[in-house]
């Protein structure tokens, strides 16, 4: 049976809540082992076989008819965070960032602090935070991690009040609590929505596949890494036989760049540079003749999966697609539109049969490797590199619109309980 996105029913409830789930368990760089059991458990009820790497990586499958040449999906469960750098004589604990991001995004934060016996809350507080003492001298401070002390929300004066009353150590992790609301008109606003928004998409085009039993032509795996943010996200979790890779991830929505909140945004190029262009502009006709709105933009400042991946040595075709965040790395947002849009897309993707199934082995002969797409004497179609001629919509490259909001109280997502008691190791 054929599908299109057209007829895809995502179930926008369920990413929507799988989101929230996942957005209120903290999983900075190094700390993923909490996170990694709730998706473990996510595919478990999905019935979604899985196996995990040595680190805690998760590589899942949904069989194909077909086990060559396969295909895989990635987003990172990692987040941004920071660490225990110092346990000061004021009492108070000083940062360093786990991951690259701004000083000026992690002021006035509220965190848990993990130690070796349980979890304490605090938070993140310039050196110099009262404005009846400091005055003007607030604003004069500098934006930066060594000017940051969490404050800790226990009776602690001195660095000997830190280690023998919580037993807090160097080399503690912080998390950032994603402080979650959604609104009626689709638009979500949290921390950590890169790339927590991207783990929730897999999970809702998953589950659409698994429900209506969707045949698919090859293996699909589902990966989920947990350092992407540290930059080796990618780097051993592949199957030796995927050939193509798509990482899915937040796309910038900012002034000079394409990206929008609405639809989904096909990356071109990032920091390291040029992604697959044959698998990119794939994605690309995929939204084209199924009418899913689309961008496509380029991230000068910007690493993924993708990069992790090649770096290592594997010889795969790699794009990137992305859901528009506003503000990333800081206080983001989204829209679920968009999270839907990616969501269809990689339907659209898994059940198509692979870009190049000719190219099984690693290394092909000419005859085998594919030409650059052009179009036919009469520009009216696109021929495709294996000689088939499609007749996509005429694309825009603008985004839809997505309608009015609809008038509802909005709701916000709190921090699980046992982030804000103490003594309590267990995750």
């Amino acid at each position: 049976m054929s599908y299109s996105p057209k007829s895809y029913e995502i179930d926008s409830d369920y990413l929507l809540s799988k989101l929230l789930e996942l957005l209120s368990i903290h999983s900075p760089s190094g700390y993923t082992d909490p996170i990694v059991r709730n998706v473990c458990a996510t595919l478990d009820e999905l019935g979604i076989e899985y196996e995990l790497t040595r680190r805690g990586a998760i590589r899942a499958t949904l069989p194909g008819t077909s086990g060559s040449p396969d295909r895989a999906v990635v987003a990172h469960l990692d987040t941004l965070g920071a660490m225990v750098k110092e346990l000061k004589s004021n009492g108070r604990l000083a940062l360093v960032p786990v991951g690259t991001w701004s000083a000026r995004f992690a002021e006035g934060a509220r965190v848990s602090i993990f130690t070796d016996d349980g979890i304490y809350r605090g938070q993140v507080l310039p050196l110099k935070a009262s404005g009846h003492t400091y005055n003007e001298e607030l604003d004069t401070q500098p934006i930066h991690w060594d000017n940051l002390e969490i404050r800790v929300d226990e009776r602690v004066y001195s660095q000997q009040d830190l280690i023998h009353k919580c037993g807090f150590n160097v080399g503690d992790f912080v998390g950032f609590d994603a402080d979650a609301e959604t609104f009626p008109n689709g638009f979500i606003n949290a921390r950590h929505l890169d790339d927590k928004a991207g783990v929730a998409s897999i999970l809702a085009a998953a589950k659409y596949l698994v429900d209506n039993k969707i045949e698919l032509p090859v293996d699909l795996h589902l990966l989920f890494t947990i350092s992407e943010e540290v930059g080796s996200g990618a780097s051993a979790i592949l199957h030796g036989d995927v050939a193509e890779m798509i990482s899915v991830d937040n796309g910038t929505a900012a002034p000079g760049q394409a990206s929008s909140e609405f639809g989904v945004t096909i990356a071109i190029a990032d920091s390291t540079g040029p992604f697959d262009y044959h698998l990119t502009h794939h994605l690309i006709y995929l939204c084209q003749i199924n009418e899913l709105p689309y961008s496509r933009d380029i991230f000068k400042y910007y690493r993924c999966d993708s990069a992790s991946a090649l770096d290592a040595g594997n010889d795969i075709r790699t794009a990137l697609v992305t859901f528009g965040v506003d503000g990333s790395h800081g206080y983001e947002r989204t829209n679920l539109h968009s999270l839907m849009s990616v969501a269809q897309l990689l339907v659209a993707y898994a059940t198509q049969r692979p870009l190049y199934a000719a190219q099984v082995h690693s290394l092909n002969s000419i005859d085998t490797f594919p030409e650059t797409r052009k179009t036919d004497v009469d520009g009216a179609r696109l021929v495709e590199p294996d000689g088939i001629q499609q007749v996509p919509p005429e694309p825009t490259g603008r985004i839809e619109d997505p309608g009015p909001p609809v008038e509802r109280k909005r709701s916000a997502s709190k921090p699980k309980a046992a982030d804000s008691k103490r003594g309590n190791g267990k995750q």
